[in-house]
């Protein structure tokens, strides 16, 4: 079988995107954007007649070698795969090699997005291929507020910033970067995400929707600023 990797690599060590031959990225990306797009586990057949032309037995092998890698892993209930800790990461990192954007496709973004006269659907949709055009790739946009209930929250560790993912039970997904206060380590992370998933699980994000009293709100804040993922400025004393 030919090896997924175009260099031997260890099984500890992540590999990067580079380092994966042309099926397995391919195969990655797909998946992984599927899985950003339905927030669900993502079968073979499923890449086969999306952007894949592959056999669903040769992407089963492909995505076996990437979860014996750790950047998949094989879903409780059912028999697709969603992307680790580590594979979002990875992806997220790829996403991230295009580079900062030049002085004139920021005036060129600002220009478009803030012309008058045009309704959210449409700036959200130039946002969108705006993007796509600067990444060379699909261009990801959110909206601010969803009204199906919260199903899992994780947080990606991208150097001084984190990608929040939120995943609802209507199958969409949103994605935020945030800045991290200094020192953070993956498993407060992943303490974070256990503690919001917990508290948010079923609720709504919209007005009204998260019944928190005030007490309880101010708690929550406390307990994320010693996690270290708020400024103790942050909470008010009201």
């Amino acid at each position: 079988m030919t090896s997924f990797l175009q260099s031997p690599t260890p099984f500890s060590a992540t590999p990067s995107l580079s380092e994966l031959d042309a099926r397995a990225r391919d195969i990655f990306r797909n998946l992984v954007e599927t899985y950003l797009a339905t927030g669900e586990p993502v079968g073979s057949r499923t890449l086969s007649r999306g952007g894949v032309h592959l056999s669903p037995a040769s992407i089963r092998n492909t995505m076996q070698d990437l979860t014996h890698m750790g950047l998949l892993e094989a879903s409780h209930i059912s028999a697709g795969r969603q992307p680790t800790h580590a594979g979002l990461r990875l992806f997220v990192d790829g996403l991230l090699e295009i580079g900062d954007l030049s002085e004139a496709d920021r005036l060129a973004v600002d220009e478009q997005l803030y012309a008058r006269g045009r309704n959210f659907e449409a700036v959200m949709e130039q946002a969108s291929a705006l993007l796509s055009g600067l990444a060379g790739g699909a261009g990801v946009v959110v909206t601010p507020v969803r009204e199906a209930g919260v199903k899992h929250v994780e947080f990606v560790a991208l150097g001084d910033q984190a990608l929040a993912v939120m995943v609802f039970e209507d199958g969409q997904v949103e994605n935020r970067l945030m800045p991290l206060a200094p020192g953070i380590t993956p498993s407060q992370l992943a303490e974070a995400s256990n503690f919001l998933a917990a508290r948010l699980k079923g609720r709504t994000l919209s007005r009204g929707g998260v019944h928190l009293s005030p007490a309880s709100i101010r708690n929550t804040m406390q307990d994320l600023t010693h996690m270290g993922l708020l400024e103790a400025s942050h909470i008010s004393a009201g």
